[in-house]
């Protein structure tokens, strides 16, 4: 097996493959998928959506299937996870990659609309000012189709993993670079959420990258990481989002989604809490 890493998506992603051509193709699959869904070149497929005047946009068969994916991801999480808040991201400073996003002195003056949008076939039907935001969904989907389509044995991808070995475990680390617990992932997939990694300042509101929907802006909530365990990375990537969002009721709630094996949450005082179901290597 060879372990190979390489940047991708704005994060690092580490994999393991069976030989040197499958790690090239693996590493050029993360490069096409992050190539039409970027929302940061000028170039990309997600772009061309944003930028479209109107509001019915037609989608590409592989568009249609990743904002369909986001859809149902959106309604299994009771709206908390919203593939529409691209607007409210960049409104609060993350327009840009996050190497060159810089801090602000002033919050958002505007007033920011919740996101309204919905498919029909293959077309998004969205009002102008929703900006669509991919970045979670292509990144655990990419995961996914690595280990489906046979390319890699395992792939992390900035919080996001999906492994077909049975001996894959995965250390959650907590917001102070400590080992918060080992997860023994086996087959399948986990991913985690933090709202301590991705940071900066506007006026004195400290600002990071997940938006609540309710309120259009960084969430604020007592929990700093959440990992959920799932069959897919791209089910858990939304997972954790949505148990993060939710603070001291995610775990209650990851307990009752049959697509949820497993939670487990960091608190702001460097507790960790987990459902029931969640493995954790002694």
């Amino acid at each position: 097996m060879i372990g190979t890493t390489f940047r991708a998506m704005g994060t690092d992603v580490a994999i393991v493959t069976a030989d040197d051509p499958a790690t090239e193709a693996t590493r050029e699959l993360f490069q096409r998928v992050e190539a039409r869904c970027s929302r940061f070149r000028e170039d990309s497929e997600l772009t061309a959506i944003n930028m479209a005047a109107g509001d019915h946009v037609e989608l590409s068969p592989f568009m249609e299937k990743l904002l369909a994916i986001a859809a149902e991801l959106r309604d299994r999480t009771g709206g908390l996870v919203d593939a529409g808040l691209g607007g409210a991201v960049a409104a609060w400073g993350y327009d840009r990659t996050f190497e060159e996003v810089v801090d602000r002195d002033t919050a958002p003056t505007a007033l920011l609309d919740h996101p309204n949008w919905h498919l029909d076939g293959h077309t998004l039907i969205r009002e102008p000012s929703v900006a669509m935001d991919l970045g979670g969904i292509a990144k655990g989907w990419t995961c996914d189709r690595a280990v489906e389509q046979g390319l890699a044995v395992m792939v992390s991808a900035g919080g996001d993993v999906r492994s077909a070995d049975s001996d894959t475990q995965v250390e959650i680390m907590d917001p102070w670079d400590g080992i918060a617990a080992v997860v023994p992932l086996g087959v399948g997939a986990l991913a985690t959420s933090s709202i301590t990694r991705r940071r900066w300042q506007v006026g004195e509101t400290a600002a990071h990258h997940l938006i609540d929907p309710r309120t259009l802006a960084p969430a604020v909530t007592p929990v700093l990481s959440a990992s959920v365990v799932a069959p897919t990375a791209v089910e858990a990537e939304a997972g954790a989002k949505a148990v993060l969002l939710q603070g001291a009721d995610g775990l209650a709630w990851a307990a009752t989604q049959p697509w949820i094996e497993g939670a487990l949450v960091v608190w702001q005082d460097g507790s960790v809490y987990a459902t029931t179901g969640m493995e954790i290597a002694a």
